[in-house]
Protein backbone atom coordinates (compact mmCIF):
# COMPACT_ATOMS: atom_id res chain seq x y z
CA UNK A 1 0.00 0.00 0.00
CA UNK A 2 1.27 3.50 -0.89
CA UNK A 3 -0.21 6.56 0.81
CA UNK A 4 -0.02 10.21 -0.26
CA UNK A 5 -0.05 12.11 3.05
CA UNK A 6 -0.91 15.81 2.69
CA UNK A 7 0.20 18.37 5.29
CA UNK A 8 -0.01 21.52 3.23
CA UNK A 9 0.44 24.36 5.69
CA UNK A 10 2.98 22.92 8.12
CA UNK A 11 5.91 20.51 7.86
CA UNK A 12 6.07 17.44 10.11
CA UNK A 13 9.81 18.06 10.57
CA UNK A 14 9.37 21.62 11.93
CA UNK A 15 10.52 22.48 15.47
CA UNK A 16 7.56 22.78 17.82
CA UNK A 17 6.35 25.98 19.43
CA UNK A 18 6.09 28.16 16.33
CA UNK A 19 2.94 29.91 15.20
CA UNK A 20 1.65 27.00 13.12
CA UNK A 21 3.55 24.09 14.64
CA UNK A 22 2.15 21.82 17.28
CA UNK A 23 0.24 18.59 17.72
CA UNK A 24 -0.53 18.16 14.03
CA UNK A 25 3.16 18.18 13.11
CA UNK A 26 3.83 15.47 15.69
CA UNK A 27 0.82 13.47 14.53
CA UNK A 28 1.81 13.41 10.85
CA UNK A 29 5.45 12.65 11.64
CA UNK A 30 4.81 9.85 14.12
CA UNK A 31 1.96 8.23 12.19
CA UNK A 32 4.14 8.20 9.06
CA UNK A 33 7.04 6.62 10.94
CA UNK A 34 4.85 3.93 12.47
CA UNK A 35 3.16 3.15 9.16
CA UNK A 36 6.65 2.76 7.69
CA UNK A 37 7.59 0.32 10.46
CA UNK A 38 4.49 -1.67 9.54
CA UNK A 39 5.39 -1.85 5.87
CA UNK A 40 3.22 0.97 4.49
CA UNK A 41 4.90 3.34 2.01
CA UNK A 42 4.12 7.00 2.70
CA UNK A 43 5.07 10.21 0.92
CA UNK A 44 4.28 13.33 2.95
CA UNK A 45 3.68 16.42 0.79
CA UNK A 46 4.04 19.81 2.47
CA UNK A 47 4.46 23.35 1.13
CA UNK A 48 8.08 24.51 1.00
CA UNK A 49 8.70 27.43 3.37
CA UNK A 50 12.48 27.62 3.00
CA UNK A 51 14.32 27.47 -0.32
CA UNK A 52 17.46 26.26 1.50
CA UNK A 53 15.77 23.07 2.76
CA UNK A 54 16.10 20.09 0.37
CA UNK A 55 12.88 19.50 -1.48
CA UNK A 56 13.00 15.76 -0.74
CA UNK A 57 13.95 14.47 2.71
CA UNK A 58 14.15 10.92 4.10
CA UNK A 59 14.26 11.98 7.75
CA UNK A 60 11.21 9.88 8.62
CA UNK A 61 12.95 6.63 7.67
CA UNK A 62 11.62 3.35 6.26
CA UNK A 63 11.92 4.69 2.70
CA UNK A 64 9.22 7.29 3.37
CA UNK A 65 9.68 10.81 2.06
CA UNK A 66 8.84 14.34 3.06
CA UNK A 67 8.45 16.31 -0.16
CA UNK A 68 8.67 20.11 0.24
CA UNK A 69 6.60 21.39 -2.65
CA UNK A 70 7.18 24.93 -4.00
CA UNK A 71 3.82 26.71 -3.96
CA UNK A 72 4.07 30.48 -3.82
CA UNK A 73 7.00 32.22 -2.08
CA UNK A 74 9.15 29.76 -0.13
CA UNK A 75 8.59 31.63 3.13
CA UNK A 76 5.98 31.34 5.91
CA UNK A 77 2.71 32.98 4.84
CA UNK A 78 -0.58 33.89 6.58
CA UNK A 79 -3.15 31.11 6.22
CA UNK A 80 -5.49 33.21 4.07
CA UNK A 81 -2.67 33.75 1.57
CA UNK A 82 -1.75 30.08 1.74
CA UNK A 83 -5.15 29.09 0.39
CA UNK A 84 -4.38 30.95 -2.85
CA UNK A 85 -1.44 28.67 -3.63
CA UNK A 86 -3.21 25.31 -3.24
CA UNK A 87 -3.64 24.84 -7.05
CA UNK A 88 0.12 25.26 -7.56
CA UNK A 89 0.74 22.79 -4.73
CA UNK A 90 -1.45 20.23 -6.50
CA UNK A 91 0.23 20.80 -9.87
CA UNK A 92 3.68 20.14 -8.42
CA UNK A 93 2.51 16.98 -6.64
CA UNK A 94 1.03 15.61 -9.86
CA UNK A 95 4.25 16.42 -11.70
CA UNK A 96 6.45 14.85 -8.99
CA UNK A 97 4.37 11.65 -8.85
CA UNK A 98 4.39 11.34 -12.64
CA UNK A 99 8.16 11.77 -12.89
CA UNK A 100 8.71 9.20 -10.13
CA UNK A 101 6.05 6.90 -11.60
CA UNK A 102 4.29 6.72 -8.24
CA UNK A 103 0.80 5.28 -8.05
CA UNK A 104 -1.02 5.90 -4.79
CA UNK A 105 -3.74 3.74 -3.31
CA UNK A 106 -5.14 6.40 -0.98
CA UNK A 107 -4.80 10.06 0.08
CA UNK A 108 -4.69 10.96 3.78
CA UNK A 109 -5.05 14.73 4.21
CA UNK A 110 -4.65 16.88 7.34
CA UNK A 111 -6.31 20.25 8.06
CA UNK A 112 -8.87 21.71 5.70
CA UNK A 113 -6.45 23.19 3.14
CA UNK A 114 -4.88 19.78 2.56
CA UNK A 115 -8.41 18.48 2.09
CA UNK A 116 -8.98 20.97 -0.72
CA UNK A 117 -5.75 19.81 -2.35
CA UNK A 118 -6.95 16.22 -1.92
CA UNK A 119 -10.09 17.06 -3.92
CA UNK A 120 -8.09 17.83 -7.06
CA UNK A 121 -5.67 14.94 -6.55
CA UNK A 122 -8.61 12.60 -6.07
CA UNK A 123 -10.00 13.74 -9.43
CA UNK A 124 -6.65 13.08 -11.13
CA UNK A 125 -5.80 9.74 -9.48
CA UNK A 126 -9.24 8.28 -8.79
CA UNK A 127 -8.33 7.15 -5.27
CA UNK A 128 -10.24 7.52 -1.98
CA UNK A 129 -9.57 10.27 0.59
CA UNK A 130 -9.25 9.92 4.36
CA UNK A 131 -9.20 13.29 6.11
CA UNK A 132 -8.47 14.63 9.59
CA UNK A 133 -9.25 18.27 10.49
CA UNK A 134 -7.22 18.50 13.75
CA UNK A 135 -9.07 21.74 14.61
CA UNK A 136 -12.45 23.03 13.48
CA UNK A 137 -13.07 26.58 12.30
CA UNK A 138 -16.53 26.85 13.81
CA UNK A 139 -15.23 25.72 17.20
CA UNK A 140 -12.48 28.33 17.08
CA UNK A 141 -15.05 30.96 16.12
CA UNK A 142 -17.08 30.08 19.20
CA UNK A 143 -14.19 30.80 21.56
CA UNK A 144 -12.59 33.72 19.69
CA UNK A 145 -12.17 36.72 21.99
CA UNK A 146 -11.99 39.27 19.16
CA UNK A 147 -12.26 39.61 15.38
CA UNK A 148 -8.54 38.92 14.90
CA UNK A 149 -8.91 35.48 16.45
CA UNK A 150 -12.06 34.59 14.50
CA UNK A 151 -11.79 32.28 11.50
CA UNK A 152 -12.78 33.55 8.07
CA UNK A 153 -15.73 32.27 6.09
CA UNK A 154 -13.30 30.88 3.51
CA UNK A 155 -12.16 28.28 6.05
CA UNK A 156 -15.67 27.25 7.11
CA UNK A 157 -16.70 26.86 3.47
CA UNK A 158 -13.55 24.83 2.80
CA UNK A 159 -14.25 22.52 5.74
CA UNK A 160 -17.80 21.93 4.54
CA UNK A 161 -16.51 21.02 1.08
CA UNK A 162 -13.97 18.59 2.51
CA UNK A 163 -16.68 16.90 4.59
CA UNK A 164 -18.58 16.17 1.37
CA UNK A 165 -15.67 14.88 -0.71
CA UNK A 166 -13.83 12.72 1.85
CA UNK A 167 -14.58 9.00 1.97
CA UNK A 168 -13.79 8.95 5.69
CA UNK A 169 -13.25 11.61 8.35
CA UNK A 170 -11.00 10.71 11.28
CA UNK A 171 -12.07 12.40 14.53
CA UNK A 172 -9.69 12.43 17.49
CA UNK A 173 -12.46 11.99 20.09
CA UNK A 174 -16.18 11.37 20.34
CA UNK A 175 -16.44 15.07 21.25
CA UNK A 176 -15.05 16.05 17.85
CA UNK A 177 -17.44 13.64 16.15
CA UNK A 178 -20.32 15.33 17.99
CA UNK A 179 -19.04 18.77 16.99
CA UNK A 180 -18.91 17.72 13.32
CA UNK A 181 -22.48 16.45 13.55
CA UNK A 182 -23.80 19.43 15.53
CA UNK A 183 -22.00 22.34 13.86
CA UNK A 184 -21.54 21.00 10.31
CA UNK A 185 -24.38 18.49 10.00
CA UNK A 186 -21.77 15.94 8.91
CA UNK A 187 -22.72 12.40 7.93
CA UNK A 188 -21.67 10.45 11.03
CA UNK A 189 -21.66 7.19 9.06
CA UNK A 190 -18.34 8.16 7.52
CA UNK A 191 -16.72 9.53 10.71
CA UNK A 192 -14.30 7.18 12.47
CA UNK A 193 -12.97 8.00 15.95
CA UNK A 194 -9.25 7.17 16.17
CA UNK A 195 -7.21 9.15 18.71
CA UNK A 196 -3.64 10.29 18.09
CA UNK A 197 -0.87 8.22 19.63
CA UNK A 198 2.32 8.73 21.59
CA UNK A 199 5.80 7.31 21.04
CA UNK A 200 6.26 5.40 24.30
CA UNK A 201 9.85 4.56 23.33
CA UNK A 202 10.62 8.29 23.38
CA UNK A 203 8.18 9.59 26.00
CA UNK A 204 8.63 7.62 29.22
CA UNK A 205 9.39 8.52 32.86
CA UNK A 206 12.98 9.72 33.33
CA UNK A 207 14.24 9.94 36.95
CA UNK A 208 13.53 13.47 38.11
CA UNK A 209 17.09 14.23 39.22
CA UNK A 210 18.50 13.13 35.87
CA UNK A 211 15.90 15.12 33.92
CA UNK A 212 16.56 18.24 35.99
CA UNK A 213 20.31 17.93 35.51
CA UNK A 214 19.80 17.62 31.75
CA UNK A 215 17.74 20.82 31.49
CA UNK A 216 19.98 22.68 33.93
CA UNK A 217 17.96 23.17 37.10
CA UNK A 218 18.71 22.20 40.70
CA UNK A 219 17.38 18.88 42.06
CA UNK A 220 15.57 20.89 44.76
CA UNK A 221 13.77 23.16 42.28
CA UNK A 222 10.09 22.54 41.50
CA UNK A 223 8.80 23.21 38.00
CA UNK A 224 5.39 23.80 36.52
CA UNK A 225 5.34 23.45 32.73
CA UNK A 226 3.41 24.72 29.73
CA UNK A 227 4.21 23.48 26.21
CA UNK A 228 2.46 24.82 23.11
CA UNK A 229 1.81 27.71 20.79
CA UNK A 230 1.73 31.17 22.30
CA UNK A 231 -1.79 32.27 21.45
CA UNK A 232 -4.82 33.42 23.46
CA UNK A 233 -6.83 30.21 23.13
CA UNK A 234 -4.13 28.32 25.05
CA UNK A 235 -5.02 30.20 28.26
CA UNK A 236 -1.44 30.88 29.38
CA UNK A 237 -2.61 34.09 31.04
CA UNK A 238 -4.70 31.96 33.42
CA UNK A 239 -1.57 30.08 34.50
CA UNK A 240 0.28 33.32 35.25
CA UNK A 241 -2.65 34.71 37.21
CA UNK A 242 -3.05 31.46 39.16
CA UNK A 243 0.62 31.53 40.09
CA UNK A 244 0.15 35.14 41.12
CA UNK A 245 -2.49 33.91 43.58
CA UNK A 246 -0.08 31.25 44.83
CA UNK A 247 2.62 33.88 45.29
CA UNK A 248 0.34 36.02 47.41
CA UNK A 249 -0.48 32.92 49.47
CA UNK A 250 3.23 32.25 50.07
CA UNK A 251 3.31 29.00 48.09
CA UNK A 252 6.09 29.90 45.66
CA UNK A 253 9.05 30.60 47.94
CA UNK A 254 8.51 27.54 50.13
CA UNK A 255 8.46 25.25 47.08
CA UNK A 256 11.46 26.72 45.17
CA UNK A 257 9.02 26.99 42.29
CA UNK A 258 9.23 28.21 38.69
CA UNK A 259 6.94 28.15 35.68
CA UNK A 260 8.59 27.21 32.38
CA UNK A 261 6.78 28.20 29.18
CA UNK A 262 7.94 26.38 26.05
CA UNK A 263 6.82 27.92 22.77
CA UNK A 264 7.08 31.03 20.65
CA UNK A 265 10.09 33.32 20.39
CA UNK A 266 10.61 35.44 23.53
CA UNK A 267 14.07 36.68 22.56
CA UNK A 268 13.21 38.98 19.65
CA UNK A 269 12.85 42.73 19.96
CA UNK A 270 9.61 44.21 21.31
CA UNK A 271 8.76 45.36 17.79
CA UNK A 272 9.14 41.84 16.38
CA UNK A 273 7.48 40.06 19.31
CA UNK A 274 3.93 38.77 18.91
CA UNK A 275 1.16 40.62 20.72
CA UNK A 276 0.40 37.58 22.89
CA UNK A 277 4.02 37.10 23.95
CA UNK A 278 4.25 40.79 24.87
CA UNK A 279 0.98 40.58 26.79
CA UNK A 280 2.10 37.53 28.77
CA UNK A 281 5.46 39.00 29.67
CA UNK A 282 3.75 42.19 30.85
CA UNK A 283 1.28 40.11 32.87
CA UNK A 284 4.18 38.32 34.57
CA UNK A 285 5.64 41.68 35.56
CA UNK A 286 2.27 42.95 36.82
CA UNK A 287 1.96 39.90 39.08
CA UNK A 288 5.51 40.25 40.39
CA UNK A 289 6.56 36.95 38.81
CA UNK A 290 9.63 37.88 36.77
CA UNK A 291 11.74 35.66 39.05
CA UNK A 292 9.31 32.76 38.74
CA UNK A 293 8.29 32.68 35.06
CA UNK A 294 10.79 31.57 32.40
CA UNK A 295 9.89 31.99 28.72
CA UNK A 296 12.09 29.34 27.10
CA UNK A 297 11.08 29.64 23.45
CA UNK A 298 10.97 26.61 21.19
CA UNK A 299 12.39 23.24 22.15
CA UNK A 300 12.99 20.17 20.00
CA UNK A 301 10.94 17.02 20.38
CA UNK A 302 14.14 15.25 21.48
CA UNK A 303 14.42 17.36 24.65
CA UNK A 304 10.75 17.40 25.65
CA UNK A 305 10.80 14.12 27.66
CA UNK A 306 13.38 15.72 29.98
CA UNK A 307 11.18 18.78 30.55
CA UNK A 308 8.07 16.67 31.12
CA UNK A 309 9.91 14.36 33.54
CA UNK A 310 11.48 17.29 35.42
CA UNK A 311 8.08 18.96 35.90
CA UNK A 312 5.80 18.36 38.87
CA UNK A 313 2.77 19.28 36.76
CA UNK A 314 2.00 20.10 33.12
CA UNK A 315 -0.73 22.72 32.72
CA UNK A 316 -3.16 23.04 29.77
CA UNK A 317 -5.86 25.64 30.57
CA UNK A 318 -6.93 25.85 26.91
CA UNK A 319 -10.18 27.35 25.68
CA UNK A 320 -10.24 24.70 22.92
CA UNK A 321 -8.24 21.56 22.14
CA UNK A 322 -9.41 19.03 19.58
CA UNK A 323 -7.23 16.41 21.33
CA UNK A 324 -4.29 17.63 23.45
CA UNK A 325 -1.11 15.87 22.31
CA UNK A 326 0.98 17.62 24.98
CA UNK A 327 -1.17 16.10 27.72
CA UNK A 328 -0.64 12.60 26.33
CA UNK A 329 3.13 13.10 26.03
CA UNK A 330 3.32 14.43 29.59
CA UNK A 331 1.31 11.53 30.99
CA UNK A 332 3.51 9.04 29.13
CA UNK A 333 6.42 10.61 31.04
CA UNK A 334 4.56 10.09 34.31
CA UNK A 335 3.65 13.73 34.85
CA UNK A 336 0.14 14.69 36.07
CA UNK A 337 -1.78 17.18 33.93
CA UNK A 338 -4.13 19.93 35.07
CA UNK A 339 -6.30 20.87 32.09
CA UNK A 340 -9.48 22.64 31.09
CA UNK A 341 -12.44 20.33 30.70
CA UNK A 342 -12.79 21.05 26.98
CA UNK A 343 -12.61 19.06 23.74
CA UNK A 344 -10.19 16.16 23.77
CA UNK A 345 -8.78 17.15 27.16
CA UNK A 346 -12.09 16.29 28.80
CA UNK A 347 -11.60 12.66 27.67
CA UNK A 348 -7.83 12.36 27.71
CA UNK A 349 -7.13 13.67 31.23
CA UNK A 350 -8.85 11.46 33.79
CA UNK A 351 -9.95 13.71 36.66
CA UNK A 352 -8.47 12.49 39.93
CA UNK A 353 -6.70 9.62 38.17
CA UNK A 354 -4.07 11.09 35.81
CA UNK A 355 -4.53 14.76 36.70
CA UNK A 356 -7.35 17.23 37.28
CA UNK A 357 -9.92 19.15 35.29
CA UNK A 358 -10.76 22.81 35.82
CA UNK A 359 -13.37 25.00 34.18
CA UNK A 360 -12.12 27.31 31.44
CA UNK A 361 -10.65 30.48 32.91
CA UNK A 362 -10.96 29.39 36.55
CA UNK A 363 -7.67 30.67 37.98
CA UNK A 364 -8.80 29.98 41.58
CA UNK A 365 -9.41 26.30 40.85
CA UNK A 366 -6.13 26.08 38.96
CA UNK A 367 -4.27 27.62 41.89
CA UNK A 368 -5.87 25.15 44.29
CA UNK A 369 -5.09 22.10 42.14
CA UNK A 370 -1.48 23.15 41.62
CA UNK A 371 -1.01 23.77 45.32
CA UNK A 372 -2.42 20.33 46.15
CA UNK A 373 -0.09 18.58 43.72
CA UNK A 374 2.94 20.51 44.93
CA UNK A 375 2.26 19.95 48.63
CA UNK A 376 0.87 16.38 48.66
CA UNK A 377 3.58 14.02 47.48
CA UNK A 378 1.40 10.91 47.84
CA UNK A 379 -1.27 12.29 45.49
CA UNK A 380 1.35 13.45 43.01
CA UNK A 381 3.07 10.06 42.91
CA UNK A 382 -0.22 8.19 42.58
CA UNK A 383 -1.36 10.33 39.65
CA UNK A 384 2.10 10.01 38.10
CA UNK A 385 2.04 6.20 38.06
CA UNK A 386 -1.53 6.10 36.78
CA UNK A 387 -0.77 8.63 34.05
CA UNK A 388 2.16 6.61 32.70
CA UNK A 389 0.08 3.41 32.70
CA UNK A 390 -2.88 5.11 31.02
CA UNK A 391 -0.71 6.45 28.16
CA UNK A 392 0.40 2.95 27.17
CA UNK A 393 -2.95 2.33 25.49
CA UNK A 394 -2.14 5.18 23.09
CA UNK A 395 1.18 3.74 21.86
CA UNK A 396 1.58 4.51 18.17
CA UNK A 397 1.69 0.86 17.15
CA UNK A 398 -1.87 0.48 18.46
CA UNK A 399 -3.12 3.65 16.76
CA UNK A 400 -1.40 2.93 13.42
CA UNK A 401 -2.90 -0.57 13.36
CA UNK A 402 -6.36 0.97 13.69
CA UNK A 403 -5.55 3.43 10.91
CA UNK A 404 -4.44 0.62 8.58
CA UNK A 405 -7.70 -1.18 9.28
CA UNK A 406 -9.52 1.99 8.24
CA UNK A 407 -7.45 2.29 5.05
CA UNK A 408 -8.23 -1.34 4.19
CA UNK A 409 -11.94 -0.78 4.78
CA UNK A 410 -12.02 2.30 2.55
CA UNK A 411 -10.10 0.54 -0.22
CA UNK A 412 -12.40 -2.48 -0.06
CA UNK A 413 -15.40 -0.19 -0.43
CA UNK A 414 -13.73 1.43 -3.44
CA UNK A 415 -13.22 -1.92 -5.11
CA UNK A 416 -16.78 -2.95 -4.30
CA UNK A 417 -18.21 0.20 -5.84
CA UNK A 418 -16.49 -0.58 -9.16
CA UNK A 419 -18.00 -4.04 -9.43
Amino acid sequence: MRIAMLSYHTCPLAILGGKDTGGMNVYVRELTRELGRMGISVDVYTRSQDEHVPHVSHDLGYGNRVVHVPAGPEVPLPKQELAEHIPTFVEHILDFAEKKNFQYDLIHSHYWMSGIAARDLQAAWGVPVVHMFHTLGLMKQRIAQNSLEAEGDYRIEGEQEVLKLADRIVAATIAEKAQLQWLYQADTEKIEVIPPGVDTCHFYPIPSDEAKEYIGISPDDRMLLFVGRIEPLKGIDIIIQAIGLMGRAGTLVDNHLCLSIIGGDPYVSREAMTDEMSRLQALSTENGLNDFVAFLGRRSQETLPYYYSAADVVIMPSHYESFGMVALEAMACGTPVVASQVGGLAFLVQDGETGYHINVGDMDALSERLTTLLEDRDIRERLSKQAAAFAQDYAWENIAARMIDLYDEVLEEKVGSKQ
